[in-house]
């Protein structure tokens, strides 16, 4: 990995291109971010920064994280993440990751964590078939119906069964960086991206580009 950014999933728009052809993006507030810690060859095993993102108020961080920082001379964030580079020797302590890292045309992987949907049923988890909707079947249409066999007589692990949806982290590949807007620190990227309005996103130059 060349480069990597902490940013805010800011919503959905479109946009054109230079002949008129409708493009969906996904707008992302990316950075600024602070380099809160380097890591090296030499003393860790693996180069890598520690980026942080957005402001964070002392009184609801701890000691040891308000240290962490002061060693850094940075002020205390809210979102930490670290990226592992392939040679990280430019980058310091202290300095700024900006939108304008990433350029238009650069392929993006994409971080993010899903949107909850709670307690949900095989129909909507799964896409199971639904059971016929019909007389004798009952209010049960949207049931799994049989889960196991007779011998042996109990279901196995991995089943798809009804249960938590959602929340959970998901990374999408390959994405295109459409536009960059280097002032407002915004950079739009086509197609859709895991998570909510305001859902904290980690963008990394793609390992399959």
């Amino acid at each position: 990995m060349k480069k990597g950014i902490i940013g805010k999933k800011i919503g959905m728009t479109q946009i054109f291109d230079e002949v008129g052809n409708v493009i969906p993006v996904t707008i992302i507030e990316a950075g600024p971010c602070y380099v809160a810690q380097k890591k090296t060859v030499e003393k860790d095993g693996y180069d890598a920064v520690q980026l942080g993102f957005q402001d964070a108020k002392e009184k609801h961080m701890t000691k040891p994280e308000l240290g962490h920082f002061a060693k850094a001379g940075v002020s205390a964030k809210k979102h930490l993440k670290e990226f592992r580079l392939d040679d990280c020797s430019a980058i310091n302590v202290g300095d700024v990751i900006t939108a304008d890292t990433f350029a238009a045309g650069d392929k993006v992987d994409v971080t993010g964590i899903t949107k909850g949907r709670g307690y949900t049923g095989v129909v909507k988890r799964w896409n199971h078939h639904m059971l016929r909707a019909t007389h004798g079947t009952g209010p049960i249409h949207r049931q799994p119906g049989s889960m196991g066999v007779i011998d042996p007589a109990r279901i196995f692990k991995n089943k798809k069964m009804p249960g938590q949806y959602g929340n959970e982290q998901v990374t999408v590949l390959n994405l295109k960086v459409v536009k960059i807007d280097a002032e407002k620190n915004l950079i739009a990227i086509k197609g859709a991206i895991p998570g909510a309005k305001d859902g904290i996103v980690f963008i990394r130059d793609s390992v399959k580009a």
